[in-house]
């Protein structure tokens, strides 16, 4: 956690001190206890039997789900009132990190303990809680969540599912059918979304003996098939009406804030998948010889593995930057407020714009560097019974689990507007005064002598680049900007640009006195490659959102200003990539 508690967004408009981000280096002991056993339990218990577990072998994940319910694994977010262990955001993600290293296994874990566990945490009642919590979290029962329908998936509230209250009012007769079930076909409790009188977005607790509940065939799937997913068939599925969860009718509070979760834990879990694809790329280049030599040793390799640990880097860095705003928010509210999970869900509300930003930023992360993997294994990439094959494969829904990175690239700037808009985040003054300095010549006075200023004035820069695109594009579109989706996904690369460099730059300015010499060199080395990478994304994204929204003069102003704000003096970035290959080659894995 970090003392100050920043808004959701405000990263674009204010500068961010290094002493308020959470980094990896700020680890407990206690966190990395955990995350130690999270690492042996995948190393013992399912690393051996991935190939099986990756030919649908069931059986094999629900024993492991069990294991994790004996070493406390499925109940870090569970309240210690029911057995739970209430452990912070950081240790969630850091579990959820370690336990993407067990493939497919990593998918049923992640749904059971995060979409299928928490709507009951959340939202349960205490005879909900009573009833269901301690098999869940033990691991006795596997959950699933059922919101997605043949015809909704972004549009959720398109949900066709019906509830019907029965003649005698103890029930509710729910027809319908859910796509794509994580855990489908071996879960024991399913949070069932469905519309009351085909009206009323409600969600249901429904267990897998429920009368009318009808599980549905495997789904022949590209990736992750050691994962169980089907559809669930609703047909006159009987659900007791005390197992409605939450309120009639506010079903997408729960739909939606759960979604936050799903966002952020994700990014933890590809970044995971990314230190583990891109180690065993490394080895692979060290073995393998071509022209009498290791291809390591090629600099063209040199340079796949460089820019794979800067960006793993960065994902690193966002994902646990997010996670202490996370905790710093969380641990203001009262454990004792007859409202607490109210509130709770409003902070990691908050932050829904970083949530979104955890997933697009780190999911992209994980597909440029699996398929860097396979190119580095070259023709042994595409057969199966080497990894690369396999990571290829697993990594693609995570651009489409939790909301689609194109829906999420949506969300950023709209979220974003509306706290403009209520007057939560200064947008319009900042938009004005980086607007004004388009027009006033400047000299940005670096002091060389510290640590990363030239990548802090970038961000700086980066920043007034953002808010002179937005304000242009309000100043225009107004109300329908939101129809403006072009517009809105650019403005979004910006600002996930911006997020994910400056995550980067604090953690590494944070430890950077302390570091020994070497590390020191390896610090500057990664936030060189970082901070080029990200300038040249983002200058790309802001010449396309300017030519969306200007034309004419205005156009051939803002054009100048994206030029002279994502200018980035990059000297020594070859040196600088060559020393960060040289080091993650010699060691064989992520080396932060």
């Amino acid at each position: 956690m970090t003392e100050r508690i920043y808004k959701g967004g405000e990263f674009l408009v204010t500068e961010v001190d290094k002493a308020d981000v959470f980094t990896p280096e700020d680890f407990s002991d206690e966190q990395r206890a955990i995350a130690e056993t999270t690492e042996q339990f995948v190393a013992n218990d399912i690393a051996p039997h991935i190939e099986e577990i990756d030919q649908q072998n069931f059986d094999l994940v629900v024993q492991g789900m069990r294991k994790c319910g004996e070493l406390g694994l499925l109940m870090i977010d569970a309240p210690e009132e029911y057995g739970g262990l209430e452990l912070d955001k950081a240790t969630s993600m850091l579990v959820g990190e370690k336990i993407s290293y067990a493939g497919s296994f990593s998918v049923a874990y992640a749904a059971h303990s995060g979409i299928g566990t928490l709507p009951l945490v959340y939202y349960g009642t205490a005879a909900q809680k009573d009833k269901y919590l301690e098999k869940i979290i033990t691991g006795e029962w596997i959950a699933a969540y059922c919101l997605t329908e043949p015809d909704s998936g972004s549009d959720a509230l398109g949900a066709r599912a019906s509830a019907t209250l029965s003649p005698d009012g103890t029930h509710y007769i729910l027809n319908g059918t859910k796509q794509f079930i994580t855990n489908g076909g071996f879960a024991d409790l399913f949070t069932v979304f469905a519309k009351i009188d085909k009206q009323h977005f409600t969600a249901f607790l429904v267990e897998k003996g429920f009368e009318g509940l009808v599980v549905g065939a495997e789904e022949k799937k590209l990736g992750i098939k050691g994962s169980s997913t089907t559809q669930i068939i609703l047909d006159n599925c009987k659900v007791p009406v005390e197992n409605v969860l939450g309120e009639i009718g506010k079903g997408h509070k729960i739909a939606f804030n759960v979604l936050n979760v799903g966002r952020f834990k994700l990014g933890a879990g590809v970044t995971g998948a990314a230190k583990m694809a891109m180690a065993e790329g490394l080895h692979y280049a060290n073995e393998r010889k071509q022209f009498g030599r290791p291809i390591a040793s090629f600099g063209a390799i040199q340079e796949k593995v460089a820019n794979m640990t800067a960006a793993t880097y960065a994902s690193e860095s966002l994902v646990y930057r997010l996670a202490g705003l996370l905790d710093t928010k969380l641990a203001t509210i009262d454990k004792g407020a007859a409202n607490y999970y109210e509130l709770y869900q409003k902070g990691i509300e908050e932050y829904a714009t970083e949530c979104a930003i955890s997933k697009v930023y780190c999911s992209e992360v994980l597909a440029d560097v699996v398929d860097e993997v396979v190119q580095i294994y070259g023709g042994y990439g595409f057969v199966s019974e080497y990894p690369a094959e396999r990571f290829y494969r697993d990594e693609r829904i995570n651009r489409i689990f939790e909301g689609t990175n194109e829906v999420n690239r949506l969300l950023i700037p709209g979220m974003i507007l509306r706290k403009a808009m209520k007057g939560e985040l200064p947008l319009q003054k900042e938009a004005m005064k980086a607007f004004e300095s388009l027009m006033t010549p400047s000299f940005d006075e670096i002091d060389e002598t510290q640590p990363f200023a030239r990548e802090k004035n970038l961000l700086k820069n980066l920043k007034a680049v953002f808010l002179i695109l937005a304000g242009a594009a309000v100043k225009k579109y107004m109300t329908q900007l939101q129809e403006e989706q072009e517009i809105l996904m650019a403005a979004a690369d910006i600002a996930i640009q911006i997020f994910a460099l400056e995550s980067a730059v604090l953690r590494a300015e944070k430890v950077y006195d302390r570091a020994s010499d070497t590390r020191k060199e390896l610090l500057s080395a990664v936030v060189t490659v970082c901070a080029f990478q990200a300038s040249e994304a983002l200058a790309s994204a802001a010449r396309r959102g300017a030519f969306y929204v200007e034309e004419g003069d205005t156009l051939t102003m803002i054009l100048s200003g994206i030029r002279r704000y994502t200018r980035y003096d990059a000297t020594g970035l070859l040196q600088a990539k060559r020393r960060l290959a040289q080091e993650a080659l010699a060691a064989q894995k992520y080396i932060f």
